[in-house]
């Protein structure tokens, strides 16, 4: 249904379910540091024109990986995409919402949101959730728009957002900000963001106790989103 500003919202019975699965109050699920939530990888790097995205295929739970062709980067319109990293159930859940609001808003005004006035929906969303029955999902927005160029936006399940140039969630970030600080620029081109990508890729499988044979990586720039090879796959 939708509420008087014009936004669908999940039934208050969908949000009370969720609120109360056990996972925001500690034990094994615990207030956000959940093994599951640390063991996914998304990142992004922005360069002169474009923002590059990558996420990790596996779908594990515990000590099990279910399959390893996961996609993790949603496109939420032809010129915005959202990795996601988190509980399986929470990323699809919030990233189809966050989708058919996109559209929503398309239809009846005719013009599709800005990255930067997504973001703040997104935001607002998070945090009003926060207050019924939290979304266990991290997030990278990644968007280009005519007269602004590419942007980025690093935001958590606690609604933290912030602009970046660069960003990571899950234990993968330990491994891969050193590689950011150190190898970006302004101005960057696709082929060094693209190398910046696959040094972090590679620090991940030589250095992390999990085993992340595969990355999916996508692109979103002036021609809209689309994906990629990393081209160092075995």
């Amino acid at each position: 249904f939708e509420d008087e500003i014009g936004v669908t919202r999940p039934p208050n019975d969908q949000e009370q379910r969720r609120g109360g699965d056990g996972r925001g109050s500690g034990g094994s699920g615990g207030g956000g540091c959940w093994w599951g939530d640390k063991m996914d990888t998304v990142l992004a790097i922005k360069g002169a024109d474009f923002v590059l995205t990558m996420a990790d295929t596996n779908n594990a739970r515990s000590i099990v990986v279910f399959k390893r062709d996961e996609d993790k980067i949603f496109g939420i319109d032809s010129n915005k995409l959202l990795a996601m990293s988190g509980v399986p159930a929470d990323n699809v859940t919030f990233g189809e919402y966050v989708q058919r609001n996109m559209k929503l808003y398309e239809l009846e005004h005719g013009t599709k949101l800005s990255t930067h006035a997504a973001a703040n929906f997104i935001r607002h969303e998070l945090a009003t959730a926060l207050r019924r029955g939290p979304y266990q999902t991290n997030l990278l927005l990644a968007g280009y728009d005519e007269g602004v160029g590419p942007q980025l936006y690093w935001c958590d399940y606690l609604a933290a957002m912030q602009k970046v140039n660069f960003g990571v969630h899950g234990y993968a970030a330990y491994f891969c900000y050193g590689i950011f600080d150190r190898e970006w620029k302004e101005g960057m081109t696709l082929d060094e963001a693209k190398e910046v990508l696959r040094k972090c890729a590679h620090e991940l499988r030589t250095r992390f106790l999990v085993a992340m044979p595969t990355f999916k990586v996508k692109v979103v720039d002036a021609s809209g989103t689309r994906e990629i090879p990393l081209e160092d796959e075995a």
